[in-house]
């Protein structure tokens, strides 16, 4: 669990202009990401738009980052959904052997109720050969898992090991690292207020932000692990507009914009995202250079 300490980047799929997957360009950004300093690398999660690949792409995807990575970096892989079955499926005939851990996203569109996710988080954590860490997102999947659920199952299967929390809702990420059991981690999955979950008493966080700048926002939660909160904040603060306009016009178009501006890969995204619009891209394209 100690690998989960610290920054996790949620990796994009950059594409082409004609959106096929740029494998030239994912290797570059795992290793600009890696050389960046963060601590592990999570793949094919909400940010892979990964709703928009094909098997065989994903599969393209996971293979172009192993080889990239090269062993440098714990992976995390994202295995969710919201029927249960299929993941319990994948979960029992995936090669797991390059992953340290599964993500897994609370059911999405259903709708369960508490129950519904206890028992969806069971047969998961049941099914699982490696880790696997919860990932509450309520603004995608239009329910919240409450902190008693989590700790729960946190509680029951020895296996679950952290989640990632993005309800964006500090009062409820609290309560979750007052109440957890020893060792459990809580992720923020919020760039915005990573740093005080971490002073917290969080352990770190699954990023945005951290894969377009990963020097200073790795530093920043490093900073904040060892209770340098001044020097933490700077950092926060240098970062802070960067964070706002990365999500201003959706998820990843604005990250995507940051590593065209980085010459990284290019700013494609597939249908139904578009691109964000001219007056952001250039807010983007300005906050980049200076940083640099």
């Amino acid at each position: 669990m100690q690998s989960f300490i610290g920054t996790g980047v949620a990796l994009v799929t950059p594409f082409k202009k004609d959106l096929s997957v740029d494998v030239e360009a994912l290797a570059r950004i795992v290793n600009y990401v890696v050389e960046g300093g963060v601590e592990y690398l999570v793949v094919l999660g909400t940010t892979a738009e990964s709703a928009t690949l094909s098997q065989d792409e994903k599969e393209l995807v996971i293979d172009t980052i192993i080889k990239a990575n090269a062993g440098r970096l714990p992976l995390v892989l994202g295995v969710g959904g919201n029927n249960t079955h299929k993941v319990v499926e994948e979960l029992k005939t995936r090669d797991f052997s390059h992953f340290s851990a599964i993500l897994s996203v609370s059911p999405y569109y259903n709708k369960p109720t508490q129950e519904g996710i206890y028992q969806h988080f069971k047969a998961v954590a049941e099914a699982s050969p490696i880790p696997v860490i919860l990932y509450n997102v309520p603004g995608r999947t239009a329910s919240n898992m409450l902190p008693s659920t989590v700790i729960r199952i946190a509680n029951d299967f020895k296996n679950v090991i952290g989640i990632k929390e993005a309800a964006g809702d500090i009062v409820q990420a609290m309560k979750l690292i007052q109440t957890k059991p020893e060792g459990f981690l809580v992720i923020s999955g919020d760039d915005m207020i990573t740093l005080p979950m971490v002073l917290a008493g969080g352990a770190g966080v699954i990023s945005v932000i951290g894969e377009g700048f990963p020097k200073e926002f790795s530093e920043m939660v490093r900073l904040g692990l060892q209770r340098k909160v001044d020097e933490a904040y700077k950092l926060h603060y240098l970062l802070s507009d960067s964070i706002d306009m990365i999500f201003e016009q959706g998820n990843p178009g604005g990250i995507k914009e940051v590593f065209k501006a980085l010459g990284l890969s290019e700013n494609t995204v597939r249908l139904p995202l578009v691109n964000v619009n001219e007056d952001l891209a250039t807010r983007l394209h300005n906050f980049t250079r200076k940083l640099s």
